[in-house]
């Protein structure tokens, strides 16, 4: 009796030794970035539009009259727009790194799960408006972490760091996406149990009060010598989230790293990334995206409906440092953690608290804080940190900080940035 055998079944995605060793060969290949920047020479309007996109109307970035009367002498952007993604920069690539970057195509853990973890942003100098602005990305860390489903993970660490057209080195972002053997099965089902929020009259007064508590400190300096370990910051107010947020959101910000474009545009670029399409009912081709503002389309995808971005509450915990420090300070480091959805419906509140007040390298006055923003579940969504110097009375106004390795242009930064990641 002739038998035959079943065939076999495909291969798991895997981490090896051999692919994390592809990988770690393409750390430090500068890279063109995906998408143009949303503003190529963002001025005052770009300051104002892009704060106001997550509900910050500070006058240092929306009114040019008040902004010359402070410490700056001139309005500068919200720490919010150098970074975030697409929102400035053109890439900085010579024909030597175009050459180069040919050697970043595929992916060495094709078709091990990915996902968006992580934020760190650093600011070194702020950026004036009408300046044009150079980017440099490349992969600068590829770190080993256990995976929390008990397998082999590893946090992709790609950075950008940002010059203006004057020379000045800005800041920069470094985007966490880790990687981990992790089946689908495992996705489905886990949210199924959470409903969309639904609110009373009198829990949304609760929340209205909370916002008429909020204040700015604003001109008003928040000298060093006052701050005390312990100290509360917030809380700030976010939500509940809906919709017309992430249009807001969306007209500050733009339509991040895939270009998502209307009409015409929209068709040009389904034909440079398809698989980032899919069909509505209709039949209509339409982004994955979408899982941000149509509900059904959200639920195909296991979770109960729309949701935000990470980069939204990343910039929420910025305006709560921002509200906090004052005109006079400067924010020079923020991490944070995207832990848990944010569902429309979700009302976050963030709040923070000072951990360590100390004097920073050259003798700059600073204190570091950690930041949370918290669903009304009770639930962490995004915990964070940031580190910000302080004007002081004995030790004088904020002295700006240096860029990792002390770089003075983009590549001597990049290569300062890695250095750091491989002290990690």
């Amino acid at each position: 009796m002739e038998t035959t055998s079943a065939p076999a079944a495909p291969s798991k995605p895997t981490i090896t030794p051999e692919a994390l060793a592809e990988l770690r060969a393409r750390i430090g290949i500068a890279q063109p970035y995906p998408a143009p920047p949303h503003y190529r020479c963002p001025g005052t309007d770009a300051f104002r539009t892009v704060a106001w996109s997550y509900g910050d109307d500070n006058p240092l970035y929306a009114d040019p009259e008040y902004a010359t009367g402070t410490v700056w002498a001139m309005p500068i952007a919200p720490p919010s727009l150098v970074g975030g993604d697409s929102l400035i920069g053109e890439d900085g690539l010579t024909e030597d790194d175009r050459s180069r970057a040919e050697r970043l195509k595929g992916d060495p853990l094709r078709g091990v799960h990915a996902f968006y973890a992580a934020s760190e942003r650093e600011w070194w100098a702020p950026l004036r408006a009408n300046r044009r602005v150079k980017r440099r990305t490349a992969l600068v860390g590829v770190i080993e972490k256990p995976s929390e489903f008990g397998g082999v993970g590893v946090q992709e660490w790609t950075a950008q760091v940002f010059q203006d057209d004057s020379g000045t080195v800005l800041g920069a972002q470094y985007r966490m996406m880790f990687r981990a053997e992790r089946e689908k099965s495992k996705e489905r089902g886990k949210y199924a149990a959470i409903e969309p929020q639904v609110w009373d009259d009198e829990a949304l007064a609760r929340i209205d009060e909370g916002y008429d508590g909020e204040q700015r400190r604003g001109a008003e300096p928040r000298w060093w010598e006052d701050v005390e370990e312990g100290d509360p910051l917030g809380p700030l107010h976010k939500g509940p989230l809906t919709v017309t947020d992430m249009v807001c959101w969306h007209v500050g910000m733009g339509m991040g790293m895939y270009n998502v474009a209307p009409l015409r545009l929209g068709y040009k670029n389904r034909q440079r990334v398809p698989r980032f399409y899919h069909r509505d009912p209709q039949n209509i081709p339409d982004v994955m995206q979408r899982v941000h503002w149509d509900p059904e389309y959200a639920r195909r995808t296991g979770v109960p409906t729309t949701y935000d971005y990470g980069r939204m509450r990343e910039t929420w915990l910025i305006h709560l440092c921002t509200d906090w420090m004052g005109d006079d300070a400067w924010l020079w480091k923020l991490g944070v953690e995207f832990r848990s959805f944010n569902y429309v419906g979700d009302l976050q509140t963030i709040t923070g608290v000072v951990t360590r007040k100390y004097l920073a390298e050259g003798g700059r006055p600073a204190v570091d804080l950690t930041l949370e923003a918290r669903s009304q579940r009770g639930e962490v969504t995004s915990p964070g940190t940031a580190t910000i110097l302080l004007p002081s009375r004995d030790h004088g106004p904020v002295r700006l900080p240096h860029p990792p390795g002390a770089g003075t242009d983009l590549q001597a930064t990049l290569d300062g940035v890695i250095a750091a990641f491989d002290r990690r």
